[in-house]
C-alpha cells in the first residue's frame, strides 16, 4: 500500500468509545482552567502582585491549559479515568493552601462566607464560560486533527466509520454548537426593531471566508494527493463548507421564525430528518450510495454524507441558538447562576434519557448521518461541558473573594462585592473586566482570532503529515511534534493578542 492509502486505512473503519470515557475527558479542560486560576491566586497571595510577565503567562497557560490535553489523548489515555481525579486532588490542595494562608482580617466563618458569596454581584455583560467553552473546543479540535495520525492517539478516540461515539465525532458537533452560541442573532438586542430580513445580506457576506477556505482545502488536498477519509464528508465536501451552509440556513430560518422558538425548529428538524431516514431509502443511500455498492459517481453520490448531514448540524445549531439566548438573560448574582446550573443539569439529564431511548429504539449515534441520536448526544455533552466551566468559574470567584485584590484572566469580575454586614465583609475591589486583560491570557488570545487558529492548525497538520511518517513515529518524537505544533500556534495567537491585532475583515 502507498503512504496515502496506509494513512487512510489508519483512520478508517473505527467504532468510537464509551460515553463515560468522553465525559471524563471533557472534565479535563475545566479542571485545568481551575488549576491555572488557583495557581495565579496563590502567586498573588505570596507576592502581593499578579503575574505580569507576558512570557511567563504564556508558559503557564500552555503548560497548564494545553499540555495536559496532549498527554491525555496519547500516553495517558489508558488511565484517562484517573487523570481528572488527580488534577482535582491537586486543585483541592491548592485551594486548601489559599484558604489557610489568607489574611487574618478577611477570616470569617465559612458558612457566612458562603452566604455572602451567593449575594455577590457579577458582571452581567460578560459570561466567561462561553468564551472558554469555544476556545477549548477549538484547542481540542486542533490537538486531535494532528494527533489522530500518530499511533499514540487511541483509535477509539477517532471518528467512527458509521455508528459510534468518538472524541472527534463530538468535536465536530461541539464546533457547530460553539459557533451558534455567539452568532449575530443571539448577540443582537431583542428590543431592536429592524426589519426581519435586514441582516440577511450581511450574514450571507460574512460566510465568504469559510467558502474560500473550503475551496482552498479542496484544491490543495486534490493537488498533492493528501490522504482523506472520504466517508467523513464525501469526495469534494469538507467541514468549512458545512460551517458556511449551516450558518446561511440558520440565518434564513431565524429571519423567518421567532428567535425564541429556535428550539422548536431544532426538534422538528432532527425528528423529521430521522423519520425520513427510517421510512425511506435515504439511510441506505447515505451509507451505500444509489447503487448499494458505495458508488461515488455524480455530485450527490460523491458528497452524500456532507450534504445530507447538514440537516442534523442545522438542528444542533438552532438548539445552541436557544441556549445562547437563555444564557444572555441578565443573571448578575452568583445565586442566579447557581440556579441556572441546576436548570442546565436537569436539561442534561433529560437529554441523556432521551439519548438512551433513541439509541435503543430509533438509531445508534451516527456522526456520518448526523441523526437524531447524534444531535441529542452533542447537545447533552456540550451543555455538560459548559456546566463544568460555569462551576469552575464560580469556584474561582469564591477563591478570589478570599484573597483581596487577586484576579484571574477570563474569569468573572466581581462588580459588587458581598457586604451583608460590616463584621463579615469580604470585599474585593473591581479590577476591570478580567476577560479582556491585555497580554495576559492565552484563552483571550485564541478567542480574538479563532478562525485563524483553526486555519493554522489545519495548515500545520498538513505540513507535518507531508514531512513526517506519522504512523511509524515513536512516542517521544510524537509528543515533541505535538507540543511544538500547538506551542507554535499558541505563540502566534499570543503575539497577535499582544499587538491587539484581529485578523477579521469581513
Amino acid at each position: 500500500m502507498s503512504q496515502k492509502h496506509l494513512k487512510e486505512a489508519f483512520i478508517s473503519n473505527l467504532n468510537g468509545t464509551s460515553l463515560w470515557e468522553i465525559s471524563a475527558g471533557l472534565s479535563l479542560g475545566p479542571l485545568c482552567l481551575l488549576c491555572r486560576g488557583l495557581l495565579l491566586i496563590l502567586y498573588y497571595l505570596h507576592y502581593g502582585k499578579p503575574l505580569s510577565s507576558r512570557k511567563y503567562n504564556l508558559l503557564l497557560d500552555f503548560l497548564v491549559l494545553v499540555s495536559p490535553l496532549l498527554f491525555s489523548c496519547t500516553v495517558l489515555s489508558p488511565v484517562i479515568l484517573f487523570v481528572p481525579a488527580i488534577i482535582a486532588a491537586f486543585c483541592a490542595g491548592l485551594f486548601s493552601k489559599i484558604y489557610s494562608q489568607r489574611k487574618h482580617e478577611t477570616r470569617v466563618p465559612f458558612r457566612q462566607m458562603v452566604k455572602d458569596f451567593q449575594k455577590t454581584t457579577l458582571d452581567p455583560e460578560y459570561i466567561p464560560a462561553i468564551t472558554v467553552f469555544r476556545v477549548y473546543v477549538n484547542v481540542l479540535t486542533s490537538v486531535c486533527i494532528l494527533a489522530v495520525d500518530f499511533p499514540q492517539y487511541p483509535r477509539r478516540y477517532a471518528k467512527a466509520e458509521t455508528y459510534g461515539t468518538g472524541v472527534m465525532d463530538f468535536g465536530v458537533g461541539a464546533y457547530i454548537f460553539g459557533n451558534a452560541l455567539v452568532c449575530p442573532e443571539v448577540r443582537q438586542k431583542s428590543h431592536t426593531t429592524q426589519p426581519k430580513f435586514s441582516n440577511l445580506p450581511k450574514q450571507f457576506f460574512s460566510v465568504w471566508p469559510l467558502i474560500f477556505l473550503g475551496v482552498g482545502r479542496l484544491l490543495s488536498i486534490k493537488s498533492i494527493e493528501y490522504h482523506e477519509h472520504i466517508s467523513e464528508y464525501g469526495v469534494h465536501w469538507n467541514f468549512f463548507f458545512t460551517l458556511a451552509f449551516v450558518r446561511l440556513a440558520a440565518s434564513l430560518l431565524l429571519a423567518i421564525f421567532p428567535k425564541n422558538k429556535s428550539w422548536l425548529i431544532a426538534v422538528n428538524l432532527a425528528v423529521l430528518y430521522q423519520l425520513i431516514l427510517n421510512t425511506t431509502p435515504l439511510k441506505t443511500f447515505i451509507l451505500h450510495g444509489s447503487n448499494g455498492r458505495d458508488t461515488r459517481v455524480g455530485f450527490l453520490n460523491s458528497n452524500r454524507e456532507g450534504l445530507l448531514s447538514l440537516f442534523g448540524y442545522l438542528a444542533i445549531y438552532m438548539a445552541s441558538v436557544q441556549v445562547g439566548l437563555w444564557l444572555l438573560k441578565c443573571r448578575s448574582s452568583v445565586r442566579g447562576w447557581i440556579e441556572a446550573v441546576r436548570s442546565l443539569l436537569l436539561t442534561v439529564l433529560a437529554l441523556f434519557l432521551l439519548l438512551q431511548v433513541s439509541q435503543a429504539y430509533v438509531d445508534p449515534v451516527s456522526r456520518r448521518m448526523a441523526n437524531l441520536s447524534y444531535c441529542l448526544w452533542v447537545v447533552a455533552h456540550c451543555l455538560a461541558f459548559f456546566i463544568f466551566f460555569v462551576v469552575t468559574d464560580l469556584t474561582l470567584v469564591f477563591t478570589k473573594l478570599l484573597v483581596k485584590g487577586s484576579s484571574v484572566p477570563c474569569s468573572w469580575n466581581v462588580v459588587k462585592p458581598p457586604g451583608t454586614s460590616k463584621n463579615h465583609e469580604t470585599e474585593v475591589m473591581p479590577m476591570g473586566r478580567e476577560g479582556k486583560l491585555p497580554h495576559a491570557c492565552l484563552i483571550s488570545a485564541i478567542n480574538k482570532n479563532q478562525l485563524l487558529f483553526f486555519l493554522l492548525a489545519n495548515l500545520m497538520t498538513g505540513a507535518v503529515n507531508i514531512l513526517v511518517d506519522t504512523i511509524h513515529s515513536k512516542t517521544a518524537f510524537t509528543l515533541c511534534i505535538l507540543h511544538l505544533y500547538m506551542f507554535f500556534n499558541c505563540l502566534i495567537m499570543h503575539t497577535l493578542h499582544a499587538r491587539n491585532i484581529v485578523l477579521k475583515f469581513w
